[in-house]
């Protein structure tokens, strides 16, 4: 990024950040100054438009924007939320099932079954055996 497109506070920040940089040798942290003085910039500027020209962590720095390391903030409370969607599962596929029951009096039936579960063919039985046994 070229300075010419870098507005002037942040430009000033970033001369001050080499003049820094360039005096400690190796990697050292930076003064919280120095990160304050980011922090400022990215409310008006945004975090990007200031993290990216300085070589500052983005993350780091949006967090101390966010309300940690220092930078007090007033939480807003989570808000309830208006509407929820309720999403039903697929509706599942009809499966054919064939009940045949045969007495040893000679007595048949035959249930042709469709539907997404099958039904429960021993009280279907107990049914049966429990009318076979009235006639």
């Amino acid at each position: 990024m070229s300075t010419a497109v870098i507005p002037e506070p942040i430009a000033q920040l970033q001369h001050q950040l080499d003049q820094f940089r360039s005096t400690q040798p190796g990697r050292r942290k930076l003064p919280e100054s120095l990160w304050q003085a980011a922090v400022e910039l990215a409310r008006e500027h945004g975090v990007y438009s200031v993290a990216h020209p300085l070589r500052l962590d983005y993350m780091g720095l949006k967090k101390r924007l966010g309300g940690t390391g220092g930078v007090s903030q007033p939480r807003r409370k989570a808000s309830q939320p208006a509407f929820v969607e309720l999403i039903a599962p697929r509706a599942a596929t009809l499966q054919e099932c064939v009940i045949e029951f045969e007495s040893l009096g000679g007595g048949k039936v035959r249930i042709q079954w469709k539907a997404a579960a099958p039904p429960d063919w021993t009280s279907l039985l107990r049914a049966w055996r429990e009318a076979e046994e009235k006639r």
